[in-house]
């Protein structure tokens, strides 16, 4: 496919004009948060814009209605948004788009994926040239229990056990089956590649060549549910978010440790 623009993805530094404003969107690559966080961000919302936090599907978190001049947010915006601690990389802010299964490390899954999510941020943002990816490039992360191995995207992984995890490139194509030690060097070079050849397109499925593509490895999982609301396990809560909108109310009810989920929901850990 052949793109005659750029993508628009909204972030703090590029906002996207609104009927009720600017839209900003923050990434959190594998959706860890905390209530205190939340809370600080909620100031700002409640500050500048329409007094809520949005949840995205992509668990990401978003602020309305702020001020727009000139198609930049204000200097006194940005700045009560950095103080947040939710804008660590300013110059890869559009970038660090990452989908992990949420329940990653809490319980179940066959591999914690959270060390791994965490390598490859600092690999990405530590790449300058990275810092211009799409907008709308995205990695998922499956931590083998099948919740998110049937998301479309452009980089991933599904963990095959606690050791080894098999590549995804592209929506449809599979990759070498790779320690999971390896897993984040191997993928931040993949988007390397892809920003080499990409073009004007904006996804590896975009590409007039399609990847090179593996077997599926059999012990790869079958796709499954997000999980029902209420006690996953002890001291893992899975906790509904009516319409992805949180308010002071809502944020006031919750426990200090969250992660925000692409089902517009929160899971809420005690540990």
């Amino acid at each position: 496919m052949t793109r005659t623009r750029g993508d628009l993805c909204p972030g703090v530094f590029r906002p996207w004009p609104a009927d009720d404003g600017a839209l900003v969107r923050l990434r959190i690559p594998g959706g860890h948060v905390s209530r205190t966080t939340l809370a600080a961000l909620l100031d700002v919302a409640e500050t500048y814009g329409d007094g809520h936090v949005h949840l995205t599907k992509r668990a990401n978190l978003q602020l309305r209605a702020l001020p727009l001049a000139d198609g930049a947010v204000p200097p006194e915006v940005v700045e009560a948004i950095r103080a947040t601690g939710l804008l660590p990389h300013p110059d890869h802010e559009l970038v660090r788009n990452f989908l992990v299964s949420p329940l990653t490390g809490l319980v179940d899954g066959r591999a914690d994926l959270r060390a791994v999510t965490g390598e490859l941020d600092d690999r990405i943002c530590a790449t300058p040239s990275l810092a211009t990816l799409p907008g709308r490039f995205l990695l998922v992360l499956d931590d083998g229990r099948g919740d998110l191995v049937d998301r479309s995207c452009d980089l991933g992984l599904v963990a095959l056990s606690a050791d080894e995890v098999q590549l995804r490139i592209g929506s449809s194509h599979w990759g070498p089956v790779v320690p999971i030690t390896e897993a984040a060097a191997r993928l931040t070079g993949l988007a390397r590649a892809f920003q080499q050849v990409r073009d004007s397109a904006w996804h590896v499925d975009e590409l007039p060549v399609p990847p090179a593509s593996r077997p599926a490895d059999p012990r790869l999982p079958a796709a499954t549910d997000p999980p029902s609301y209420g006690d996953v396990a002890p001291g893992v809560t899975h906790l509904e978010v009516p319409d992805g909108v949180l308010d002071r109310a809502a944020l006031d009810a919750l426990p200090e440790r969250l992660v925000v989920t692409p089902w517009k929901s929160l899971v809420a850990t005690a540990g």
